[in-house]
């Protein structure tokens, strides 16, 4: 399947010089007489380098044939991450290099989307948002309760992010798997 450039949005995947890439960014302009012009970044999804592009008119894109797989997260030693196929019970192995920036959102027994390329793990798929336990939160104190005032707090996965005041050890939290922020307290 191919793209126009106006069909690029914000998580599509595609193929540019045989890689695959997803877009992160996309700013589309109207020039005269109906023409446009679609600027994007896109991540390659092998090596994690971010990059322009730009589109013109009616150039085709190619799709890239990327394939999902539902897998449970089981432990990591450090240097490589295991997961488990819940159907056939298979186990692998992924480099931390791979799961870079996925890391501190892992729990052991969760379940998540890797997605391959041409056979090669390229990319783990985690959710929007995710629940993770509060480990160490700093204490505050007296008088020092505002809603503007933010603390560091210390996650089961070893994750820290800011926190508003009233956050403490043991609470559960969502935090965004996007830019690891706090977003809400668990009822």
């Amino acid at each position: 399947m191919a793209y126009s450039p106006t069909e690029l949005k914000k998580g599509v995947v595609i193929e540019l010089d045989g890689k695959p890439f997803r877009v992160i960014e996309y700013n589309q302009k109207v020039v005269g007489r109906g023409g446009s012009i679609v600027n994007v970044k896109v991540k390659n999804l092998i090596d994690g380098s971010v990059i322009p592009k730009t589109f013109k008119g009616q150039e085709k894109i190619e799709s890239a044939e990327v394939t999902n797989q539902t897998v449970q997260y089981l432990y990591n030693d450090g240097s490589s991450y295991y997961f488990m196929d819940p159907e056939t019970f298979e186990q692998f192995e992924l480099s931390a290099g791979v799961m870079e920036d996925s890391a501190g959102f892992l729990k052991e027994g969760e379940s998540l989307t890797l997605q391959s390329f041409n056979g090669n793990v390229t990319n783990v798929e985690l959710p929007k948002n995710i629940y993770l336990t509060v480990t160490y939160a700093e204490s505050i104190t007296k008088g020092d309760t505002t809603s503007s005032v933010l603390k560091d707090a210390t996650l089961e996965t070893g994750l820290t992010v800011k926190v508003p005041a009233f956050i403490k050890t043991g609470d559960v939290i969502s935090v965004s798997t996007e830019d690891g922020s706090y977003r809400e307290r668990k009822k």
